[in-house]
């Protein structure tokens, strides 16, 4: 038998001390030193994103006021209730070691926190051993490749994030392999996984996982107790209150082929939608992951949830989705989906920044964790990204704030969607003999063709465009008029683009006149915002 692996006391979560020293810990000491931890460290944003979710109704389950807790129904089920016990928790400025020592010290969750126990290893299915079996009865596993975030699988897989292969897999730090589990739990692929045998048929096929290709936003604050309370969201309204509330590790192990359980607050609602089983195969001594199971947990439809740390946009139809991960849009561009009420727009406001203490809002950034991926096979990139001190300007704390970001943003991208469109007229116009360059000549672009000048340009005023913005959220600049700022970025831009060395060309000439002109025609009052 494997020696095991404690996620309680193993250190495993790599944080930042208040004092700058970087170290590992196990949830039992993240939770006992959150007032003195400044923020999680762990590479693999990913991983960042499901672990907040999973910290979040532990958290419920810990914080208390000495007599109620913040997961107590009787509480929650009046928010007022609920926020006031919430500021009595803040204000108590960290966890009871009492209390995190009777979390973890549960008998019915004894075994349930270690990565390699042999019934109830941790957010695990051990029943994969012998139900990923081949036809002649072997066990299947998965692959290691196949469970650690960016390494290729498959014999001619790509290698993109290092040289490994599935014929000399390389084995995985036991403390690394949770990062990508939980990872995989939250963002893994759906279609052809691993074959998983219940009764006769033998199934090889799974749905994506609950984050796949979104990005998540949380309310960050100087410290993790802070962050870690506020990251448990208000109640939603329907809540079940009759079904007993429970995560994967509080729970039994799930029926893939039976009905799902409520979504019930927090737990299930943050860790109970899970599409995706696994099962780690650790070394002898419990250090090292040597092999992995992944595949399908159930393939019921899908339960449909509030997710309280996204952005909802509306679509076409008029439904809403979560705002999907872009690994090249920068956080400040989504900064008016975060401040401004969800009346006011096409878009909806994370749940879990409603109802923040005002108190805190000074002193509350917002950090965002997102991976960019397809809905099926394909991941491009991951990220993570901090705003300043920005949820002070939330609509109803500070209007005025809130809708100047708003326009300002609206600047910026208006002006951006101007600048691609006049890069491309103005290489049509320098490559294309039989079109007209006059300024009122209707020129027909070919999508395929968009020529180098508009990717250069974009890439070249995005950064300065962010400059823009953040020189513009000076409060004494609320009244300026936004967009000629960000105009002249975009005429900067182009003209870098377009380069020095062509100037002497008529024809580029004309392009990059043309192209201006439609970049100055925004300063028009008819398009004036």
């Amino acid at each position: 038998m494997s020696g095991g692996f404690d996620l309680r006391t193993e250190p495993w979560i790599t944080v930042r001390l208040l004092t700058g020293q970087s170290v590992c810990v196990g949830l039992c000491e993240l939770f006992k030193r959150a007032h003195e931890i400044e923020d999680l460290e762990i590479p693999v944003p990913p991983a960042a994103a499901g672990l907040m979710r999973i910290l979040a109704p532990m958290t419920a389950r810990i914080a208390t006021d000495g007599e109620d807790r913040l997961d107590d129904p009787d509480v929650a089920e009046d928010i007022d209730d609920w926020s006031d016990l919430r500021d009595r928790v803040l204000k108590a400025g960290r966890f009871d070691p009492r209390a995190v020592d009777a979390y973890f010290g549960r008998t019915d969750l004894e075994g349930r926190f270690d990565l390699f126990h042999p019934e109830r290893p941790f957010l695990q299915d051990p029943r994969l051993r012998a139900e990923c079996v081949d036809a002649k009865g072997a066990p299947n596993p998965s692959g290691v490749n196949k469970l650690v975030m960016g390494r290729p699988t498959g014999v001619n897989g790509a290698v993109l994030f290092g040289h490994f292969t599935d014929t000399a897999p390389v084995p995985v730090l036991a403390a690394e392999a949770v990062w990508h589990l939980i990872a995989q739990l939250y963002y893994g692929p759906s279609g052809q996984c691993t074959p998983r045998r219940i009764t006769e048929e033998r199934t090889g096929s799974t749905d994506a996982a609950p984050l796949r290709k979104s990005v998540s936003y949380f309310p960050w604050a100087p410290d993790l107790f802070t962050t870690l309370v506020l990251a448990v969201p208000s109640p939603p309204s329907g809540v079940d209150w009759t079904a007993p509330d429970a995560c994967p590790w509080e729970d039994g192990l799930n029926a893939p082929l039976g009905p799902l359980p409520p979504l019930t607050w927090p737990g299930r609602m943050l860790t109970g939608r899970f599409r995706h089983a696994a099962l780690l195969v650790p070394s002898e001594d419990g250090r090292m992951v040597m092999d992995a199971y992944l595949t399908w947990s159930t393939h019921e439809p899908p339960q449909t949830v509030r997710d309280p740390y996204q952005i909802l946009d509306r679509r076409k139809d008029n439904n809403f989705q979560p705002r999907e991960a872009d690994g090249a849009r920068a956080l400040w561009r989504d900064l008016d989906s975060l401040l401004l009420k969800d009346s006011r727009q096409d878009a909806r406001r994370p749940p879990a920044l409603e109802h923040l203490p005002r108190w805190l809002l000074p002193r509350l950034r917002v950090r965002a964790y997102g991976f960019d991926q397809d809905g099926q096979q394909k991941d491009s990139v991951w990220f993570r990204a901090t705003s300043p001190q920005v949820l002070q300007w939330q609509e109803e704390n500070d209007a005025q704030m809130a809708h100047h970001i708003k326009r300002c943003h609206t600047a910026a991208e208006t002006t951006g969607d101007r600048l691609d469109f006049a890069a491309r007229i103005a290489w049509k116009i320098a490559t294309d003999t039989s079109v007209d360059p006059s300024p009122k000549a209707k020129i027909k672009l070919d999508a395929r063709k968009p020529g180098p000048w508009a990717s250069a340009a974009l890439t070249r005023y995005w950064p300065a465009a962010e400059k823009v913005f953040w020189q513009l959220t000076d409060p004494d600049r609320t009244t300026t008029q936004a967009d000629r700022p960000f105009i002249d970025a975009a005429l900067a831009a182009l003209d870098e683009a377009i380069g020095q060395a062509n100037r002497a060309d008529i024809r580029v000439a004309r392009a990059r006149h043309r192209a201006r002109g439609l970049l100055l025609a925004l300063l028009q009052p008819s398009t004036t915002h």
